[in-house]
């Protein structure tokens, strides 16, 4: 849910204009991000954003600043970023002038700073057309290293652009990236519910998992969990560490990996922060993109289906986006649903028998409470290396109350499920 905690990726976009908060997905590393309103185009891609859980608060600029002001703006884009910019703009026959640019900052990241920038298109009769051209500019801020690799990150954004399954990478300069704007909405909490958009999420998924990822394809999740615990003790006070039991949590995590894995796991490249906000949708086309790929790996595939259940339960646009209400965890009925969907997706050419959706669906169950160490962690790190206003400790103690409170009945009933 965060990296570097500047990516505490939920957002919390309080007054925001519905048909403009998918615009908070821009923000790159910031975990939830609370957006005010801001008329601008809305966009759809989001990588390091803050946008996500409490992971990063994003905020845009107001954009109404004097000449003087707009060539400050100006003046904070890299000379080789601009060369990027100026070049691309060249490249559009409908601007009049590629030298000018509008540079809107868009506020919020805690280590990266984020812009919009976009030209104004000579008049054209065909009213259909965007009034402007827009690109978004990254540059990378420090300390990103307490959630994730920024190398890894970057291979896994430029191979994401190359199969076409997110904002294309239109250049790299030094310290950041110029990203395509992709025109589209990013779901709310009530779309993960609806059953049409859930059984276009549940195919994506499967289309996301079946990607063929260079490079590693160990399973990253139990040494993340370790490292994280690690920095976990490191930052937290004694009294901390005895409030969220820090201290057995090292054997918690060695038996349950000893308790979810089996040797026939369907391992597949995840997403692992699959909530709401790091989903897109093409009103006109029904199609699903999904963005952001700080936390992205090789992992169980019950991880990430279980880690999008959860992701139900949070609603990151209220007045207390920290609160999990569990109370709409999906049904077993729209778990088997999606699990079905699922299983019957990309390139399957049988349905799944009703002996697979329950197979899985005993996975998913055990993996929810490695999602819950996941992100509790993450909570109890990012109350101390983030300064956004969520609140990551209570955040974290929900996540953990969760682990405990369903820990022996999702175990038992594995049990059972294993040996009838």
């Amino acid at each position: 849910m965060m990296k570097c905690l500047h990516h505490v990726r939920r957002t919390c976009f309080n007054n925001f204009p519905d048909n403009h908060r998918h615009l908070a997905t821009a923000l790159f590393a910031i975990p939830k991000v609370c957006l005010s309103s801001f008329p601008l185009d809305r966009r759809i891609s989001r990588s390091d954003s803050p946008i996500q859980n409490p992971r990063i608060f994003l905020s845009p600029i107001n954009y109404t600043m004097g000449s003087s002001e707009k060539l400050n703006e100006e003046s904070r884009i890299p000379d080789d970023a601009k060369k990027i910019l100026k070049s691309l703009a060249a490249e559009w026959s409908d601007i009049a002038d590629a030298d000018a640019l509008q540079v809107i900052p868009l506020k919020g990241a805690m280590t990266n700073e984020v812009y919009q920038i976009r030209w104004l298109r000579n008049s054209n009769p065909d009213e259909s057309l965007p009034r402007s051209r827009k690109v978004l500019v990254r540059i990378y801020g420090a300390g990103v290293e307490v959630f994730f690799d920024r190398e890894n990150e970057i291979r896994t954004f430029e191979f994401m652009s190359k199969q076409r399954q997110g904002p294309r990478l239109l250049g790299r300069f030094s310290n950041g990236r110029v990203e395509e704007f992709i025109r589209a909405r990013t779901l709310t909490a009530a779309d993960l519910r609806d059953p049409e958009i859930s059984a276009l999420i549940a195919t994506k998924m499967k289309e996301f998992h079946n990607l063929d990822m260079p490079g590693s394809k160990t399973v990253v999740l139990w040494d993340r969990l370790r490292n994280w615990l690690n920095d976990a003790k490191r930052l937290s006070s004694p009294e901390e560490a005895e409030k969220f039991r820090l201290n057995v949590l090292e054997d918690e995590i060695s038996a349950l990996r000893k308790n979810l894995s089996t040797s026939n796991e369907l391992v597949g490249f995840c997403h692992n922060d699959l909530q709401y906000g790091n989903i897109m949708m093409d009103e006109e086309t029904r199609l699903i993109t999904i963005i952001d790929y700080e936390y992205a790996s090789y992992n169980h595939v019950a991880f990430d289906i279980a880690n999008h259940f959860c992701e139900m339960v949070a609603d990151y646009h209220t007045e207390t986006p920290h609160i999990l209400d569990y109370s709409k965890y999906p049904g077993l009925e729209e778990r088997k649903r999606f699990l079905r969907i699922y299983l019957s997706g990309s390139g399957n050419t049988s349905n799944p028998s009703d002996l697979e959706v329950e197979r899985l669906l005993h996975e998913v169950e055990k993996y929810t409470l490695a999602s819950h160490l996941h992100w509790g962690l993450w909570g109890i790190i990012s109350e101390h290396v983030n300064k956004i206003d969520f609140d990551f400790m209570e955040y974290a103690r929900q996540r953990f109350q969760r682990y405990w409170a369903v820990k022996p009945q999702v175990l038992e009933i594995s049990k059972s499920s294993t040996n009838p």
